[in-house]
């Protein structure tokens, strides 16, 4: 896992005796690329909707043949 790199600035002394704290966070990670193009938009619906029948699938079958030994 890459180091997020990140820019802080704090000026506590300025004109209007408020503090004032910039945060910039720069993190981009492969990781987070891929799954952010896997889990949005239509693509993202597509992949959880064929994950989900994946699962079904196995569940069924898992049942299927214990079902099948058990009352063989």
């Amino acid at each position: 896992m890459e180091p997020q790199e990140s820019d802080v600035k704090y000026s506590r002394w300025n004109e209007s005796c408020q503090d004032e704290v910039n945060i910039n966070v720069s993190s981009t990670s492969t990781l987070q690329g891929i799954s952010k193009q896997l889990c949005t938009g239509t693509l993202g619906i597509a992949m959880k909707l064929i994950g989900a029948l994946v699962i079904l699938s196995l569940v069924f079958i898992i049942g299927y043949v214990t079902g099948y030994y058990i009352h063989k």
